[in-house]
């Protein structure tokens, strides 16, 4: 049930617990690959809040720049096909019940907690979308926004028609590096397997 049809990315967050919920959500929801950028912050997780979730996650990190990895980021996951969304209250931005995630492959930006994303990141997005608020708070915590945002898309995708599954031979790889990372010697136990096949 994993899918790298959507994927996150998260633009400078800097508190380790509201990274951590978010990785421990999108493993939930099964999103795979999760994109890191950072420009001043550095990102650090939380094990008490993650338990163990990103080691089943493919994380990427943007940060080889010394001032600006967002650019880099986007382009990166436009070269692979994906529509750049920003989570924004902006007024040109559209509800995330009207948002359409089947026409092509989806990166969801999220930014820091306290400024949201950054010029460069609202400037180069695809499209826009929000969660409808109804109280006086402007927004939800990030880690909120994203599981409200995955768990509406998720559940969309999955009864939808777009071919959000991982191919044969990505689930293949998956499950190997997952073998390797749950035994003691997993490395080990992989090439004793390899030599005897090749045998």
């Amino acid at each position: 049930m994993r899918t790298r049809y959507l994927t996150v990315v998260l633009e400078d967050i800097y508190q380790p617990h509201n990274a951590s919920a978010v990785l421990r959500s999108c493993d939930c929801f099964g999103i795979q690959d999760i994109h890191i950028i950072e420009n001043r912050n550095k990102y650090r997780l939380n094990p008490d809040i993650t338990l163990g979730s990103d080691k089943w996650l493919d994380i990427h990190k943007h940060s080889r720049n010394d001032k600006n990895n967002t650019l880099m980021a986007i382009n990166f996951l436009k070269k692979k096909g994906y529509k750049i969304v920003a989570t924004t209250l902006q007024t040109n931005s559209i509800s995330l019940e009207e948002f359409n995630l089947t026409n092509q492959k989806t990166a969801i930006l999220f930014g820091t907690e306290l400024n949201g994303l950054s010029d460069d990141a609202m400037n180069n997005a695809d499209e826009f979308i929000k969660i409808p608020m109804f109280g006086f708070t402007q927004s939800f915590n990030i880690s909120v926004s994203a599981g409200i945002i995955l768990y509406s898309l998720t559940n969309r995708l999955r009864t939808s028609f777009a071919s959000w599954e991982l191919t044969i031979d990505e689930k293949l790889e998956l499950k190997i590096k997952w073998i390797k990372q749950g035994l003691r010697m997993g490395e080990k136990v992989e090439e004793f397997f390899l030599s005897r096949n090749e045998k």
